[in-house]
């Protein structure tokens, strides 16, 4: 989700997603308005996450204090960075968060009931988006605490100097390397398809994909929006 609008955010916390995300990397949502965005999305059900702008404490403190059930570390390239963002996402003794009333505990009145379950079981999703990435990937997926693994097919493909160049053979392999050693360590494999396809995701699925981040909302509106192109009659 890229537009900073809780009327967006209350449509797409209905539309029968699992779970959808806040952009927080590229889009212009502020901190004022995580909260009303979060609320929002569970009107409908759904779990928020956010992708959070960079892997640093501050950026994950703020997002989960928001109410944030689920984080994407973007461009995770070592294990000392996904230890560190999992450190900074769980209160002590599981971690390092500062520990303070917030939205996400109702400023407090759900104080005991979220710092002794709810923060427990933040997912945490790591960005797989660069090259040196796939190089650390045995050290990365034995992290203890990682969820899930997601590929970010653009950054990923810009770093190997093939930007959306999805169907090249180099970019194909590695994204094969990606998938063969989830598997291998039991690490549940993710993907964010940019522009909706059914068809596309439905490969994904029967392939073994099981984080599936599908489309964006602005991406969704303009390609409702767009003027269709009418055949003239000769």
């Amino acid at each position: 989700m890229q537009i900073p609008s809780t009327a967006v955010a209350e449509i797409m916390g209905q539309a029968g997603y699992d779970w959808v995300a806040v952009d927080l990397e590229h889009a212009g949502f502020s901190i004022e308005t995580l909260p009303d965005i979060f609320r929002a999305l569970e009107l409908g059900g759904t779990c928020p996450f956010a992708r959070i702008a960079q892997c640093h404490p501050k950026d994950i403190k703020q997002a989960l204090d928001a109410g944030a059930r689920g984080l994407i570390i973007p461009m995770i390239e070592d294990r000392k960075q996904l230890e560190n963002a999992i450190n900074w996402t769980y209160y002590p003794p599981m971690g390092v968060r500062g520990v303070g009333y917030s939205r996400a505990n109702l400023y407090g009145k759900d104080f005991s009931s979220y710092t002794q379950n709810e923060s427990r079981n933040i997912m945490i999703a790591a960005q797989i988006e660069h090259v040196h990435a796939v190089n650390n990937l045995d050290a990365i997926l034995s992290v203890d605490g990682l969820d899930t693994i997601m590929v970010g097919p653009y950054d990923l493909s810009g770093s190997m100097n093939l930007t959306a160049q999805f169907e090249h053979p180099d970019f194909l392999k590695v994204m094969d390397t990606i998938f063969q050693k989830a598997k291998t360590y039991g690490v549940p494999m993710g993907l964010h398809i940019v522009q909706p396809d059914p068809d596309l995701l439905r490969s994904k699925i029967d392939e073994g994909y099981q984080f599936i981040a599908y489309g964006i909302d602005a991406v969704f509106l303009y390609r409702s929006a767009e003027r269709p192109i009418l055949a003239r009659s000769s």
